[in-house]
């Protein structure tokens, strides 16, 4: 397997999709096109034929920034609340598997003592955020090749009961300044994106807290209404957690959190791409009533990659049909996570009528900017040389991370 961790390396490609935005100059599709890298970061990329013999030539497919994925609660039978370094390993080696190079683990509503100790936990074995702040470090948690892991989401406990979705009502309570400040120790770091709901008591206060401690806040299950929304926008937050789902929807007299989360451009969406938690044709609406504002996110639980049975969510059963064609589900029959790929999500966008290069975008760039990486999800000059070569049908076919083959066969 050819690499560029340490010498430079010259990639040729049929179809380049940089994913750097319009504000950068560079061509939605570089067809074909080339990049360089050398010790694991991006050196140069363009159109048209290399500048000289390249060390591999990718024919076919379209070769991509490594996708970001800003919402897994597990994968491979793997709850990562409460995994064990080994289960997380697994995740962290396989994930390329799906394009995905980069990602945040989420932990849902748990007692927040539990919480504290699935923190503390991790940050014992992932002291180093897969290389955080060097673009060119290839290794993932618990020093193996694999995807980078940016932090940890928690998405709750501070929701809105009335739009739990999944989580337990008996574990959700009210933001308090001591609370967050337990949380945030026991992560030592780790906490990077924190949902909540702005309408609870003390959530005003818990963003701006948040924020000033460099966390992103996200607005999710949710029944606030559009003012609310806007005010938690002005506070700080800058995101939406997974559009439509376990939110107060969209009316044409009260907006709600969908109607200000597609009008207020202070604001980026998350969105679960996998057709069944979000229609085809409304996430095609998402996308054009809010451009460079949504990014794509899997949600992705236990039974993703798996086999039908019975797995754990948030210490609760769901149970898994074994298809795609179902999400998984609580008992009550409640969508439970789903079992989404990070290139599936970019297929069915553009399946629904979504143009290649902005779905692209919001699994890579839109997620990294987000989460303040800057270095992750672009083909350019200074970006860590993470790459997914997709085949035509947008299935991921080899995968790169710093520069070095972690998935796929002998290329070249």
């Amino acid at each position: 397997m050819l690499e560029c961790e340490a010498n430079q390396m010259l990639i040729a490609a049929s179809r380049i999709i940089p994913a750097t935005g319009a504000a950068d100059g560079a061509a939605p599709v570089l067809a074909p096109g080339y990049l360089t890298c050398e010790a694991g970061v991006i050196t140069g990329a363009g159109a048209g034929p290399p500048p000289g013999r390249p060390d591999l030539e990718l024919t076919g497919g379209f070769l991509l920034p490594g996708l970001v994925d800003l919402q897994v609660n597990g994968y491979f039978g793997v709850e990562l609340t409460d995994a064990d370094p080994d289960g997380w390993a697994e995740v962290v080696r396989r994930l390329p598997e799906t394009g995905t190079t980069a990602f945040l683990p989420t932990f849902i509503t748990s007692p927040v003592e539990q919480t504290i100790t699935s923190l503390r936990r991790t940050a014992g074995f992932v002291p180093s955020l897969a290389g955080a702040g060097r673009p060119g470090s290839r290794l993932g948690a618990l020093g193996t090749p694999g995807a980078r892991v940016l932090g940890v989401h928690l998405e709750g406990p501070f929701i809105a009961s009335k739009r739990r979705g999944a989580h337990n009502p008996a574990w959700i309570i009210s933001p308090t300044a001591e609370t967050i400040d337990a949380l945030l120790a026991a992560g030592s770091g780790l906490v990077r994106l924190v949902t909540l709901a702005p309408e609870v008591d003390g959530a005003m206060a818990a963003i701006r807290q948040l924020t000033a401690a460099g966390v992103l806040v996200s607005i999710g299950h949710s029944d606030a209404t559009a003012q609310q929304v806007s005010d938690a926008a002005t506070g700080g937050a800058k995101m939406v957690t997974h559009l439509f789902n376990a939110q107060r929807p969209l009316h044409h007299r009260e907006p709600g959190v969908v109607g200000q989360a597609l009008a207020d451009t202070r604001l980026v969406s998350g969105l679960i791409a996998d057709l069944h938690h979000v229609a085809g044709r409304v996430a095609a609406i998402a996308f054009r009533a809010a451009p460079g504002r949504i990014c794509l996110v899997t949600d992705a639980v236990a039974c993703a990659g798996m086999p039908q049975g019975r797995y754990i969510l948030g210490g609760e059963p769901i149970d898994f049909a074994g298809s795609e064609a179902a999400p998984p589900v609580r008992a009550d029959g409640t969508f439970a996570g789903s079992v989404l790929r990070m290139d599936s999500a970019v297929a069915n966008m553009v399946a629904a009528g979504v143009g290649l290069p902005d779905a692209v975008a919001a699994a890579t760039r839109i997620p990294a900017d987000l989460i303040a990486r800057p270095d992750l999800g672009r083909i350019a000059r200074g970006a860590a040389a993470d790459l997914a070569w997709l085949s035509d049908d947008l299935s991921t076919v080899a995968t790169w991370i710093a520069g070095e083959q972690v998935y796929g066969g002998t290329l070249g």
